[in-house]
């Protein structure tokens, strides 16, 4: 099994149609996913077509004790599950402030679930508070999503720092494990220059940074689709909506490469009491 946090602190960079369409595409190809919506804009639930109304279980119940992840499920096919978002997820970050162990609520979650999964995906906000730290101590795996423009890569390091920090007082397991270029217009220079400066940061950095030296930069580049952008509003996936678009050739092609590592990074689910002796 493998857990997985899609997480970048800027915003429009591809993050959630990347978890929702990664998600989708290993779906088809037999593998059971869980795609968890920690987003309070609930936009990796909107993109599948599920919206998380008062009086049904959602991630802010499940955050705030009020509601199991089986309780929350929401399947969109046989393969295919979304625990939904929506704006109360917003008052989360307020409501476990104070609450010890606050980190760990998600990791607890998840250890109690008994539900089979090949694969965890979870969609983050794009910011660095509670929510995100909760994804980052639940999951073995970080995949990074960057557009290829220079803004995109201002904040870079913040984030690579915070992702240590976890992984070092936190969760001792966490590694980033792929970095992918989405929103690519190959006719450009810049996207090849920043392509490049990424490549060139990430081999310099292996050897001294434990928590990505296993990281791929991943072949696949997403390109600009309009198609991409349409989908969401139609409440499907690339695949659904226009499966012979460029959008849905790369994102095969990108779920390709991540079952491509599933020997290098599949784990088997911790036992809880393993989890709180290492916390």
């Amino acid at each position: 099994m493998r857990s997985i946090a899609v997480i970048n602190q800027k915003g429009g960079v591809g993050k959630t149609t990347s978890s929702v369409n990664i998600a989708s595409a290993l779906a088809a190809q037999g593998r059971r996913v869980c795609l968890l919506d920690l987003d309070p804009q609930a936009h990796a639930s909107l993109h599948l077509g599920i919206t998380a109304v008062d009086g049904e279980a959602s991630m802010y119940e499940v955050l705030c004790g009020e509601a199991t992840i089986a309780q929350a499920r929401c399947w969109v096919n046989e393969n295919l599950c979304v625990i939904p978002a929506n704006l109360d997820l917003a008052a989360a970050e307020l409501e476990l402030a104070s609450e010890v162990g606050r980190e760990m609520i998600l990791r607890d979650k998840l250890d109690a679930d008994d539900e089979p999964f090949d694969y965890f995906i979870l969609d983050c906000p794009p910011s660095l508070g509670v929510l995100t730290v909760n994804a980052l101590v639940a999951v073995n795996e970080v995949f990074l999503p960057l557009q290829p423009h220079f803004l995109a890569l201002h904040g870079l390091s913040k984030l690579l720092r915070t992702i240590e920090v976890v992984s070092r007082r936190l969760n001792s397991d966490l590694r980033l494990s792929g970095v992918m270029l989405c929103m690519y217009d190959s006719n450009t220079r810049l996207a090849a220059e920043v392509s490049t400066d990424i490549d060139e940061f990430f081999e310099a950095s292996k050897g001294a940074r434990e928590f990505y030296r296993s990281a791929k930069f991943f072949d696949t580049r997403v390109r600009r689709n309009v198609r991409l952008a349409e989908a969401p509003s139609f409440g499907k996936s690339i695949f659904e909506y226009a499966a012979d678009s460029n959008g849905a050739a790369d994102y095969r092609a990108l779920a390709d490469e991540v079952i491509a590592q599933e020997n290098t990074f599949a784990r088997q689910p911790q036992q809880p009491e393993a989890h709180r002796a290492a916390a």
